[in-house]
């Protein structure tokens, strides 16, 4: 008779200690339908921080060098600081120790040159002068036989100049030059990686209408990306000199020992050329006489009448706040006057998040920065608290062009893109057989800088 296997009864119903063994998650046996609420709850918000550069009307131009270059044209006059000089005299005359025109040495180029005939006034006293002897010997141009002594800090302003008549013309001739001006561009990098048997897996969570989580640490990697890709636009930097340059470069990466040249951010640019507003213990600005200072500045830099004002939750508040205790003593900023920015419209100013105010002649259109609020990023600090930035085109002194004041640069050639790329690999995931490894790979990389004119116009506020 043959022999004949047999599997038995095999699991057999059981009494149960406790209840909760049929609905623990954990448990490989699960006679209870599991209750999953599929829908992934977003703790902290959206997160995202971007934006910033898409809000300023920043464009979008395609670079074709390792950097960008671009020309600023200079003031058209001037203003001449004494500094080094030993002015002296005060019955009328005043003699300087050292001509303009010799200032940084003999030989110096004239472009301190005050001619013979020029009329300045002393900007500390008002008074006016007319140059008599090469540089070096000013008259009060009233004929008056007393005046106030001039010192080594004051300051000479060109008014213009005075000539008899059947005189020569002047023997030099001022041009007003333009400034040339570059920026590097920057790579920056990210990587997502999934295995095989993950790619595969189905979950329990929604994520976009699909229930295979890696597609969630894709899409939040991509999400990261940008914004590691905004924040060093705003605040990367250039890195200086050659021993500092092949000093930041990991040679485990490559063996280019040449360094990371770096790229200068917005923030670098407004400290190099722009207006700081500094206001300790991160405090915010929160009164009219603050603004009022700033508006003082923007005069002198020649600003444009319309700003966007971008700024953390504290700024935002005080701000809120003058503008509510201004309406109560009766003295308002005002409602806005311009909407430039909106297509004159104040309706899709508030549909966009700004709220504006009118001072001085200057419309500021507020609203929240994210990446300042976040404590995972600048919210953690207490040095940004905003920024102001000019709602203008700007003309290249060299071409007529207009641009805007914030200009985002990427690399492009020959229609391939270095914007946003993104490239799989694998080891045979997903159809890619570059790699051995089971795995896929999902890299992103963009090679970008940011181009700032104007800088001189625009506001840092800081704490």
């Amino acid at each position: 008779m043959a022999s004949v296997g047999t599997p038995g009864v095999g699991n057999q119903a059981k009494f149960a200690a406790d209840p909760s063994k049929y609905t623990t998650i954990n448990e490989l046996l699960d006679l209870n339908r599991q209750d999953n609420r599929d829908l992934l709850i977003k703790t902290y918000g959206d997160q995202g921080i971007t934006g910033f550069l898409e809000m300023t009307g920043a464009t979008k131009s395609a670079g074709t060098n390792d950097f960008v270059q671009y020309w600023e044209e200079e003031r058209r006059h001037r203003l001449l600081p004494l500094t080094s000089t030993s002015p002296s005299g005060t019955s009328g005359t005043v003699t300087l120790g050292t001509p303009l025109n010799d200032v940084g040495g003999a030989g110096t180029a004239p472009q301190n040159q005050v001619e013979v005939q020029t009329v300045v006034m002393n900007a500390s006293s008002g008074e006016v002068f007319i140059c008599t002897t090469e540089s070096e010997v000013f008259k009060r141009l009233d004929g008056a036989d007393s005046n106030t002594a001039w010192a080594a800090s004051d300051s000479l302003i060109v008014l213009g100049n005075m000539y008899d008549q059947g005189t020569e013309a002047p023997g030099n001739f001022m041009k007003t030059e333009a400034t040339k001006r570059n920026n590097s561009f920057m790579i920056v990098k990210d990587l997502y990686e999934v295995n095989g048997s993950q790619a595969t897996n189905i979950g329990w969570v929604n994520v976009g209408g699909d229930y295979r989580w890696y597609i969630h640490g894709e899409q939040e990697t991509r999400k990261r990306f940008l914004d590691k890709r905004e924040m060093m636009m705003l605040f990367g930097q250039l890195t200086g000199s050659a021993s500092s340059l092949a000093a930041n470069q990991n040679t485990t990466i490559s063996d280019n020992n040449g360094g990371v040249a770096g790229s200068e951010g917005y923030f670098q640019a407004i400290n190099k050329r722009g207006i700081e507003v500094t206001n300790g213990s991160a405090n915010p600005l929160d009164s009219f006489a603050e603004f009022d200072n700033i508006i003082l500045e923007l005069d002198k830099q020649g600003a444009p009448a319309e700003y966007a004002m971008y700024v953390n939750r504290t700024q935002d508040l005080a701000i809120d706040d003058m503008l509510a205790t201004g309406i109560a003593t009766g003295v308002t900023a005002g409602l806005p006057g311009q909407f430039g920015a909106f297509q004159n419209s104040p309706d899709m100013a508030v549909q966009l998040g700004f709220k504006s105010f009118t001072r001085g002649g200057y419309t500021f259109h507020k609203h929240d920065w994210k990446l300042l609020n976040d404590p995972t990023l600048l919210g953690a600090s207490t040095k940004y608290m905003g920024a102001m930035v000019p709602l203008t085109q700007v003309t290249d002194p060299r071409t007529g062009t207009k641009s805007p004041a914030l200009e985002l640069n990427y690399k492009e050639a020959n229609g391939y893109s270095r914007e946003m790329e993104h490239w799989v690999r694998g080891g045979g995931v997903f159809g890619h057989n570059e790699l051995s490894k089971d795995v896929a790979e999902m890299h992103y990389r963009s090679e970008i800088c940011l181009i700032t004119r104007a800088a001189n116009q625009h506001v840092a506020l800081l704490g």
